[in-house]
């Protein structure tokens, strides 16, 4: 039984990975499916068939009448992804998370002939209980791929909602107000955002050596 018990208007820093580490976005046709399910299963009633509806309406942000979640920041990596969600209705994030993983694994299952769970259990879920924490949590996920130092293909198939935050992409997927308003602009945020990152790394780096030098002991 799950213990966090998510409440309207709070903030949620939810996460999970492959099963035994495995990838769950094999090419970026996969990360587009995934994307798809997070758009479109943010409603309040079900939906049809997803193959009907991407010939139907363009991707984007849905409109926040219906929705069941708020998308604050999202990154997707090859094995693993991370959300901010802001919860809208009662049971919003149990409703459309429970969407989003069987519908993905249904999708992922049936192209690549195989069974079973694709996530590493269930989904990963903490509180933001402070608006810092909300400030750093969205760089670490906007930044997610630099932040794990992923290069090459890993690198290649990521997608986040950096371009949002920087002002680089127009699109409105994410509610970003709560993050930018204390920033002047989508520079001071990317400023912002380079720095937070080199102490991000640079605490990793420090934790690393840290568990060395107790093995080593």
């Amino acid at each position: 039984m799950r213990k966090t018990l998510f409440a309207a208007g709070e903030y949620y820093h939810i996460y999970n990975r492959g099963t035994d580490k495995r990838d769950v976005f094999l090419c970026k046709e996969d990360m587009e499916r995934f994307f798809l399910c997070m758009n479109e299963f943010n409603v309040l009633e079900p939906i049809g068939s997803l193959f009907e509806l991407q010939y139907r309406k363009p991707l984007g942000g849905l409109a926040s009448k219906g929705q069941l979640v708020e998308f604050v920041a999202y990154c997707l990596n090859q094995n693993h992804y991370h959300f901010i969600l802001k919860q809208i209705e009662e049971k919003g994030i149990e409703k459309f998370m429970q969407r989003l993983g069987t519908g993905y694994t249904m999708y992922f299952n049936e192209k690549y002939e195989r069974n079973g769970g694709l996530f590493q259990g269930p989904y990963k879920a903490k509180h933001v209980s402070t608006d810092e924490y909300l400030l750093h949590l969205s760089v670490y996920i906007n930044l997610n791929h630099e932040a794990h130092q992923l290069g090459g293909l890993a690198s290649k198939l990521s997608m986040s909602s950096k371009e949002e935050y920087f002002g680089i992409e127009t699109t409105n997927f994410c509610k970003k107000d709560i993050v930018l308003k204390r920033f002047s602009s989508n520079t001071d945020y990317m400023v912002f955002s380079r720095n937070t990152l080199k102490d991000i790394i640079k605490r990793k780096e420090d934790e690393k050596d840290l568990i060395e030098v107790l093995l080593e002991a």
